[in-house]
């Protein structure tokens, strides 16, 4: 039996996967330029990156609060906040990605450090992940399986999003950026209430 919230855990992974990003705009830049086939294999690199980071903080911030109480609310604050300004800067943005500005060559290095000190990874390992999940196997284990099983199918979407720019099969980015907002504010005010209560 699972030890949290799995539908809560999904839908917030993947609002989150879903927003715009350092890691999904070079994602989407990789599908640009090699189209989806030849872009698939960074999968592994944000893979691996996210499995660092999330993991990294997760036990950081494990070890911190045994002395720091605090930090925990301190820091979901933080990510409440940080998802309020990305909703706030995407619903203001209103240039879409030019589809005729050619990237230059993404690597898996560029994309694994990308994603290694993308926010996000913060977010995840203080807001999103189960409450114990790094002092507790038994939880850590089917979180962080969810969550591969979530990233990949997404981080190929940022990839094909990226063909399609190049191949100008594409819907309103605009119209794509206020959803996200939306979702993104909704998560922004529901992690400040987790926060506190």
């Amino acid at each position: 039996m699972l030890e949290f919230n799995v539908g809560m855990f999904v839908l917030s992974v993947v609002v989150i996967l879903l927003t715009p990003g350092p890691t999904n705009t070079l994602l989407a830049a990789a599908g640009l330029e090699r189209g989806a086939r030849g872009a698939a294999p960074l999968l592994g690199f944000e893979l691996a990156g996210y499995l660092i980071a999330i993991t990294g903080w997760g036990l950081f911030l494990t070890t911190a609060q045994q002395h720091y109480p605090w930090l925990g609310t301190l820091v979901r604050l933080g990510a409440s906040c940080y998802l309020a300004y990305i909703a706030l800067k995407l619903w203001l943005a209103t240039r879409s990605m030019a589809a005729d500005a050619r990237p230059k060559a993404i690597g898996p290095k560029a994309l694994f450090f990308a994603t290694l000190l993308n926010p996000k990874g913060l977010l995840f390992a203080s807001a999103i992940f189960p409450a114990h999940a790094f002092d507790t196997p038994r939880i850590y284990l089917p979180a962080i399986a969810l969550f591969v099983c979530l990233l990949l199918p997404i981080g190929f979407i940022w990839i094909k999003f990226g063909a399609a720019l190049a191949s100008g099969k594409l819907i309103s980015p605009v119209k794509v950026q206020r959803v996200a907002a939306f979702a993104i504010a909704m998560f922004s005010v529901s992690i400040a209430w987790a926060a506190f209560h």
